[in-house]
């Protein structure tokens, strides 16, 4: 049983996405090329950041439930998982362009820009994911980890506007939203004083 919450499994779980993936495009590069690793990789990052953003809501209406509870210990290896495939995602647009010239001049396109701007506020979201960062940083390290949610919002933003149907995209945005909705409610009503 404990093997099955060890840290080494859900890694090994979290990353055969994306193993699956680069044999793929390395076995099979004219069937999966440029355009699909682009997209999964795109989707893996957005998935697993929505599962991160769920775990608060879960954990507010569900305190008491074991795989809540196992999904509280693990909501930063999810992060830090959806950085990775943000990040590949990222390594392989570069790949791609190849060219300095032409990726400064797609800065200024508003779904690139928008990639970028989430991609800079992830970097310093994944590098404090560790228990020595929770500790030197203290209350500033739940402030810092706010950013999440604008980050979360330009992410979908970034997919929405890249996407060629972007009916996915705004059905995830529409989850997310619901996400966040919920919430913001379960936390205002922790808060609001009991009536007597």
């Amino acid at each position: 049983m404990a093997v099955l919450r060890s840290r080494p499994l859900l890694w090994l779980v979290l990353a055969l996405p994306g193993a699956w993936m680069l044999w793929r495009w390395w076995a099979t590069p004219d069937l999966y090329g440029y355009g699909h690793i682009i997209g999964d990789s795109g989707e893996w990052a957005a998935w697993l950041l929505m599962a991160t953003l769920a775990v608060t809501p879960l954990r507010l209406a569900f305190r008491r439930n074991a795989f809540v509870q196992y999904l509280m210990r693990k909501r930063r290896d999810l992060g830090v998982a959806s950085f990775a495939y943000a990040a590949g995602h990222t390594i392989v647009y570069l790949w791609r362009k190849a060219d300095p010239a032409i990726i400064w001049d797609e800065v200024s396109t508003p779904y690139i820009l928008a990639g970028w701007v989430a991609f800079a506020l992830f970097v310093p979201l994944a590098i404090t994911s560790n228990d020595v960062s929770m500790r030197a940083l203290k209350r500033r390290w739940k402030s810092l980890h706010r950013l999440v949610y604008p980050a979360a919002v330009l992410v979908f933003v970034h997919w929405a506007l890249s996407a060629f149907d972007p009916t996915t995209a705004y059905i995830h945005i529409g989850i997310l939203a619901a996400i966040e909705i919920v919430r913001v409610v379960l936390q205002w009503r922790q808060r609001r004083p009991a009536r007597t």
